[in-house]
């Protein structure tokens, strides 16, 4: 992102209905991960969303790719469960930390399930497309990688 494109978002003026309509936007994203609905999901995203995770360099272009991001992260973790523990919304969209509990059960980018019971906490950022009214994707910060290959960290636990 240009550093012309990150002034305007610093820019933006924080309008109060407009935040209203980015947390229930959020909150219908959130509602339909817990409820595993698809189109739920995709119905709060752009058609040219991203989904990216920088620690892993894994891309997910459209909404193709964002439905093969979910199909693939819910096949691996069936039984994920994400803990709300900070969130920020503002007129360039959501940043939420979570604690994740999960059972990695089945490959997911390229690393082996492990079959074991994992915790971690990642951060997501959720940009706002204010003509669109829709999330851009997503940009998943995870807390490390370790657990995926099925190393034992002791900043992890293994439950």
């Amino acid at each position: 992102m240009s550093s012309q494109a990150v002034k305007a978002l610093l820019n933006r003026q924080v309008d109060a209905a407009e935040h209203e309509e980015i947390r229930r936007l959020w909150l219908a994203h959130s509602l339909a991960e817990d409820r595993r609905d698809i189109p739920g999901l995709m119905a709060t995203l752009t058609e040219d969303c991203v989904y990216h995770m920088p620690q892993t360099g894994d891309i997910w272009h459209g909404k193709p790719g964002a439905t093969e991001f979910y199909t693939g992260m819910l096949a691996a973790f069936p039984d994920v469960h994400f803990e709300l523990v900070n969130i920020v919304i503002g007129p360039q969209g959501v940043w939420e930390e979570a604690l994740v509990t999960a059972t990695h059960t089945g490959s997911w980018i390229g690393y082996p399930p492990s079959g074991r019971p994992i915790e971690m906490r990642v951060a997501i950022l959720f940009p706002w497309d204010r003509e669109r009214r829709l999330f851009l994707g997503e940009r998943i910060h995870l807390e490390s990688d370790e657990m995926l290959r099925g190393d034992q960290p002791t900043h992890l636990r293994h439950v």
